[in-house]
């Protein structure tokens, strides 16, 4: 693959699913989760998205401090919640199968 078509895809992707986190901002569903993820997808190959990751990244670690979150506390809701979304795909899973 050729490096021109590797950026294009990329950005292509990376754009995508930011816009996708965009609409989940307002629809439901982890909005600043998916434009995360999409700006880690298009700093691979942009050096403005890199930048823009590491401001937003800043910024939300700012208002995680200013909401008096302990990190402790942070990874134990992440655990929580992946834990309970694990249990739902299980639920999931056995009543759809």
């Amino acid at each position: 693959m050729t490096p021109v078509i590797k950026r294009i895809l990329v950005g292509l992707i990376g754009g995508l699913v930011t816009l996708v986190g965009v609409v989940a901002l307002v629809a439901p569903g982890p909005g600043w989760l998916i434009i995360f993820t999409g700006l880690g997808i298009l700093a691979t190959e942009f050096a403005w998205a890199a930048r823009v990751l590491t401001s937003a990244k800043g910024v939300a670690s700012r208002a995680a401090n200013a909401a008096k979150i302990k990190k402790k506390h942070r990874l134990m809701i992440i655990a929580a919640l992946t834990f309970l979304l694990l249990v739902l795909l299980v639920i999931w899973y056995e009543y759809t199968f």
